[in-house]
Order: C-alpha cells, then sequence, then structure tokens
C-alpha cells in the first residue's frame, strides 16, 4: 500500500487548531444510522435485560443517547463482566459482536455474574464510520480523569459505582485497511507529524496489559477465537502494529497509562480484540461471531479461575 504524500488538512508540521478541526468535521458524512442499527437492537433485549440510559451526546443537530445493557437479576454477590463495544465507532463488529454475544449467550452467564454491555460508546463516529469524535479526539486514548471526549468520561460515570467488582472486562476492536490510508494520516496531520506507514495485520489478536498480561487468559481467548476467524501472524520483524508479539497472536500495551479503555477498571482479566474485517478469509458475520466467542471465552476463564 502506498502511503499518501499529504493529508488534505492543515499545514505539515504543525497541529491543528479550532479552523482544521472545523474543516475536517464538516468532510465527515453520515454513512449508516445509529437508531436503525444498535438502538432497534437495543430495544428487541428489553425483555431480557435492564436497559439504563447512561449518558446523552448533544452534538448539534445530531443528539444520541448512549445505552447500556444490565443482567436483569443483578446480584451484589456477584462478579461483574464489562463488556465494551463501538469506543471507536467504525469498528463495526465491536458494537454487532457485542449484541450478538447479548442476543445469543449472554443467558449462559444468568446467576453466574452481572453482566454490564455498553454496545456502541462512540455513536456520531458509528454513523460516520469514524474512529474520532465529533472534537477530533479518539476516545480510546481519553479514558482518564476529566477525559475530554464525552464518550469516554460518560463511560467512566457508568462503571465507577461497580469498578471494583470487575472481574473481567472484555473491549471489542478491529484493525482495518482505513487504518492505514486515513485514521493514521489524519492522526499524523493533527499533530503536526510526518505520517509513517505500517503494516495491517490479517487477522484477529488481543492486545493484552503490559502490567497485568494474564498469558493463559490471553491463550484460552485465542484458541476460542480460532475455531471462528483465523489469527494474524507476526511480521518480519516479530511484531503486530509495531508491538512485539509475546504469544500466539498476543501483544502488550501500557493500557491504563495511554487511557485506554480496557484500563478503567482494576479487573484481573483484561483484553481488547481486534478483528480484521477487511481480510479476503473473513466474512462480516465470522467477525461478528469472533467478537462473541471472545467475550465467551474470556467469561468462562474468568468464572472458572474464580471457582478454582
Amino acid at each position: 500500500m502506498n502511503a499518501p504524500a499529504f493529508y488534505p488538512i492543515g499545514t505539515p508540521g504543525r497541529a491543528w487548531g479550532a479552523q482544521e478541526v472545523a474543516q475536517w468535521r464538516a468532510r465527515q458524512v453520515r454513512h449508516r444510522s445509529y437508531a436503525d442499527d444498535v438502538l432497534s437492537a437495543i430495544e428487541g433485549l428489553r425483555e431480557r435485560f435492564d436497559v439504563v440510559e447512561y449518558g446523552r451526546l448533544d452534538y448539534a443537530p445530531d443528539a444520541y443517547p448512549l445505552f447500556a445493557i444490565k443482567s436483569r437479576n443483578w446480584d451484589p454477590n456477584l462478579p461483574v463482566a464489562l463488556v465494551t463495544g463501538g469506543v471507536h465507532g467504525y469498528e463495526t463488529s465491536g458494537v454487532h459482536g457485542a449484541l450478538l454475544f447479548l442476543d445469543r449467550h449472554a443467558g449462559d452467564y444468568a446467576g453466574r455474574v452481572n453482566l454490564l454491555v455498553a454496545p456502541c460508546i462512540s455513536p456520531w463516529a458509528y454513523e460516520r464510520i469514524h474512529r474520532w469524535n465529533v472534537d477530533a479526539i479518539d476516545p480510546n486514548r481519553s479514558f482518564r480523569e476529566n477525559s475530554p471526549a464525552q464518550e469516554s468520561a460518560a463511560l467512566l460515570r457508568l462503571v465507577a459505582p461497580v469498578r471494583a467488582q470487575v472481574l473481567a472486562h472484555i473491549d471489542l476492536h478491529e484493525t482495518t485497511d482505513s487504518d492505514e490510508s486515513e485514521f493514521r494520516p489524519a492522526l499524523a496531520a493533527r499533530d503536526g507529524k510526518p505520517f509513517e506507514p505500517g503494516e495491517i495485520p490479517d487477522g484477529f489478536y488481543l492486545v493484552g496489559d503490559t502490567d497485568n498480561p494474564q498469558p493463559e487468559f490471553q491463550q484460552a481467548v485465542i484458541a476460542a477465537v480460532e475455531q471462528v476467524t483465523h489469527i494474524a501472524p507476526p511480521d518480519a520483524q516479530g511484531e503486530i502494529i509495531g508491538s512485539p508479539v509475546v504469544a500466539h497472536g498476543v501483544i502488550n500495551y501500557p493500557v491504563k497509562q495511554l487511557g485506554l479503555c480496557a484500563g478503567i477498571t482494576d479487573a484481573r482479566y483484561t483484553t481488547t480484540t481486534e478483528v480484521y474485517p477487511d481480510s479476503p478469509r473473513a466474512t462480516p458475520a465470522q467477525c461478528n461471531a469472533a467478537q462473541a466467542a471472545a467475550v465467551c471465552a474470556a467469561l468462562d476463564f474468568a468464572l472458572a479461575a474464580r471457582a478454582g
């Protein structure tokens, strides 16, 4: 893939200001409907789960209610499992994989764990198939106190009351060809830095926590997903997206330091999934199924370890 010579907004070597952000925002086009794709699916879950509105994004002229789905018979004596999707709105299977898990698999965990699922954290970006929010901020670098991203701040408020009870947190993401063709060039332009081309891995992988890697847990998730779709191999340098591969299909990031969603609790078991939807070897249905399989495998491992 040839790297673009420039990004059409801003001046090379100079970070964006308000004018450039406004220019970028004006270029964003709605391609799909949060109401049709996500809210309608959530409505269909109300008979089986509690649905809570945990925030609202007022991005005039648009407004987006933020919903989380909870176990109906919440038991304070049980641990909590947190599932998050759509932190990056363009990562489609994160959203629909979370909804698929709820519809097809969540009932298997009734009475064993309290589920808290936020399937679409960034609905404005979901509609525009983008990584950033309306202010050209990446929510997945913004999960920290006084967050500049409304999406991140709303999720932090939702999770705060149960933060200490979270046993497992599975954050559902994708790595796409558009990371290299659009989003990383845009990031470089926004920050006034040169764009350095990278390599998109073909397949599923996981991002663990450098400070709490839990290798057996990560491998249990990889083994389950491998029954659904292929696992990304390391590149010639033994890396995936610039990070050393520490085990089959696994790299680690310092998630709390980077302000990533996977670091918002002190859960023992955390992982970030990365599906590759642009692979000729994977269909959209497989991508959604891979996300749901990852959630199930993570919960199965965490609950077995807790019982043992």
